[in-house]
């Protein structure tokens, strides 16, 4: 801490219990923390509602989880071919968007459209890590060295063009994936921010609001429309995804692949932050031994516990419920429109044979 400012006692608690660790987990946490090891055992302490003993066990099981399954090691595994990459990121639409004005990175998920269709669980898992790793060993770095602080924590821009009841059946990839976050990456995202939500899901959202925990629904602002105005009161505009730049589009077939040029397109493989990602992953692992370099073939088969196996409640959790609640409701509006049309059809049919 900086001058003459107390520390936490209870972070002091959790470094006891960093010291009492063997050497592999200890390093495992100098590559968790990144220079920063206070803030990071603040976020499992807060993660806990300040418990030392909860927040004690999740970061020992988030060690252990790393420590088995390879992670510090991750950003030297690429997933291949190229091609698989590719196509992981055409159907699992996660983008880096910028900074906003506190200097926190912005990114974009495209969950109304990530089909999760084109590769194994599995792969799109390691690759939600390598972003994950590469915002907290890369960008985060950066940014706090530019800004002279530390920025450990993120916003996320959730498009929800095109979510309809079909996304259920995508439930378990996007459960798999952010159970990962809740578990071994808790407190790096301070907003969620919707947009471009159907009006039927804003309507269930305000019913379903009160069941959520304290924790989420801070958390958590729907916005209206595309979020443009909103959003400007925390980045600038040079930090909007292109949906909110734009505008939402009438339709839910239009892609969000689409938008603009591929270089610009925050979802697009070929977007400069995709680009960098993946060459910073090939470069890291020329570095790698022989014999590590043959075992970072393939996929990792990385370990996730499930929503029941939990402990606690936590944000996945109930988003899921959100979603199991909503993604109905979405699809009965949606079906009620087609019927409407139909019968505009229809009527309007009877009308040109009755011409005729």
């Amino acid at each position: 801490m900086a001058g003459n400012q107390k520390k936490n006692p209870l972070v002091k608690e959790m470094e006891q219990v960093i010291d009492n660790l063997d050497g592999t987990l200890k390093r495992s946490f100098q590559n968790m923390h990144g220079g920063y090891p206070e803030a990071t055992l603040v976020r499992f302490l807060k993660a806990r509602d300040d418990n030392v003993l909860k927040a004690s066990k999740m970061l020992i099981d988030c060690l252990n989880w790393r420590v088995k399954n390879d992670i510090d090691n991750v950003l030297a595994r690429p997933i291949k071919p190229k091609e698989t990459w590719d196509a992981i990121r055409e159907s699992q639409l996660v983008g880096f968007c910028g900074y906003c004005k506190k200097g926190r990175p912005v990114f974009a998920i495209g969950v109304g459209q990530s089909s999760y269709d084109k590769a194994a669980v599995d792969k799109y898992v390691h690759s939600h890590i390598q972003i994950n790793e590469y915002r907290d060993t890369v960008l985060v770095p950066e940014i706090s060295k530019k800004r002279g602080r530390y920025v450990g924590t993120c916003l996320k821009i959730l498009d929800m063009t095109g979510l309809k009841l079909s996304a259920f059946s995508r439930l378990k990839t996007s459960t798999v994936i952010a159970t990962v976050d809740d578990l071994n990456y808790p407190e790096k995202t301070d907003i969620y921010f919707i947009v471009n939500a159907p009006l039927v899901f804003s309507t269930c959202w305000k019913a379903v609001k009160p069941m959520l925990q304290e924790r989420t629904k801070r958390k958590v602002q729907v916005l209206k429309g595309n979020g443009r105005e909103e959003l400007l009161q925390f980045m600038d505009y040079d930090s909007l995804p292109m949906f909110s730049k734009i505008g939402a589009r009438e339709g839910s077939s239009n892609s969000l692949m689409d938008y603009g040029d591929p270089t610009s397109n925050v979802f697009s493989p070929e977007h400069q932050f995709h680009v960098e990602v993946y060459r910073h992953i090939k470069e890291n692992s020329r570095s790698l031994s022989r014999a590590n370099r043959l075992n970072s073939e393939g996929s990792m088969h990385i370990q996730v516990p499930s929503l029941d196996e939990q402990d606690e409640p936590t944000e996945t959790g109930d988003f899921v419920n959100v979603l199991e609640r909503i993604l109905p409701s979405l699809q009965s509006a949606q079906n009620a429109q087609d019927q409407q049309r139909a019968d505009q059809l229809a009527t309007k049919m009877e009308g040109i044979q009755v011409s005729t």
